[in-house]
């Protein structure tokens, strides 16, 4: 490392974005995947439609049971 870094032209906040406009990737356990997959095959449903559909709907559950 150097002892000093010249900032001068630097810009604050250049690669910065709100966690809102970030796509974070989500890891699913290999048995919950293979069991989802195997289920899927032969249908036009993609993997990542089936999950967001079943946690809309334990959204919508736990929306009723909590309020």
């Amino acid at each position: 490392m150097k002892d000093e870094y010249d900032f001068t032209d630097a810009e604050q906040g250049k690669f910065y974005r709100p966690i809102d406009e970030l796509d974070i990737p989500i890891y699913l356990d290999k048995e919950v995947k293979e069991f989802f997959i195997e289920r899927m095959r032969g249908r036009q449903f993609s993997l990542n439609e089936v999950i967001n559909s079943l946690l809309k709907k334990d959204i919508e559950i736990s929306e009723k049971l909590f309020t």
